[in-house]
């Protein structure tokens, strides 16, 4: 019993010793872990300076890309119907618009952590007044996305965002829902639980960049390249299976023959 009594407090005092190494190392990690995350935001608050540094070094590249592509017909028409994901926003009536389409900007706000807007600009057109149609987003510190954005002065019988289009003794729906009502698509975002806008992402982060791989077309290249390495695999199974059910199918000796010999 005595024997069993001095166990037991040597088990409580080295358990507490446990405890207290296990307190001891959770609290050390805890500061290196903070120490950490100072760096961490210490490197975010760098690479936005050099962000918006870089920012102001491509405005005017970007500005010499759009007067080249005012001089394309239809440049960012093709680029749209090109892209895999937009190019299913566009109905026949927004394609028609779209030819007015004299350039297409994304400008980032100073403190490139705040927001950006998107900017189309149209030359004078039968469909709407504004000469600018514009998509703005802010960030706020606490996760919230505020959106505003153009609302298309829309000329007489031209407004085909509510799903009718207006002409002179005809009404008639257009096949798809009109791209033109992104613009007036304006509540406020919870970006915390992951709510965002997809359009905008698309054409800030894959459309702006390089539209020319658009314009030529030549945004589906990894698309295919996946597909055939798919279908290679695909083959290969097939293959695969089709030697397989050759092996089942081979014929086993005729029992009756060999009982003729």
């Amino acid at each position: 019993m005595t024997d069993k009594g001095k166990r037991s407090k040597v088990d409580e005092e080295d358990n507490s010793d446990y405890d207290k190494e296990l307190v001891d190392s959770i609290q050390k990690l805890q500061e290196v872990q903070d120490e950490l995350e100072k760096v961490n935001e210490e490197a975010s608050d760098k690479v936005l300076e050099v962000e918006q540094k870089y920012n102001e070094v491509r405005r005017p590249i970007y500005s010499k890309r759009n007067e080249i592509i005012q001089a394309i017909p239809d440049f960012w028409l093709t680029a749209f119907l090109s892209h895999p994901a937009l190019c299913e926003l566009l109905n026949e009536e927004d394609q028609k618009v779209f030819k007015f389409l004299q350039s297409l900007d994304v400008e980032d706000f100073k403190d490139v952590k705040s927001g950006y807007s998107i900017i189309f600009t149209f030359r004078p057109n039968p469909y709407f007044e504004d000469s600018q149609l514009v998509k703005i987003y802010r960030f706020s510190d606490d996760g919230t996305t505020s959106i505003s954005g153009t609302q298309p002065r829309w000329k007489d019988g031209m407004d085909f965002t509510n799903g009718v289009m207006e002409k002179p003794g005809n009404k008639r729906p257009p096949p798809d829902e009109s791209f033109f009502k992104w613009f007036t698509e304006t509540d406020a975002k919870d970006s915390s639980v992951g709510v965002n806008d997809e359009v905008a992402d698309i054409i800030k982060e894959d459309l702006w960049p390089n539209p020319l791989k658009y314009f030529n077309n030549e945004g589906d290249d990894d698309d295919d390249e996946f597909e055939d390495e798919d279908g290679e695999d695909d083959d290969d199974e097939d293959d695969e299976q089709g030697n397989g059910a050759e092996e089942d199918g081979e014929e086993e000796p005729d029992d009756d023959e060999d009982e003729d010999e």
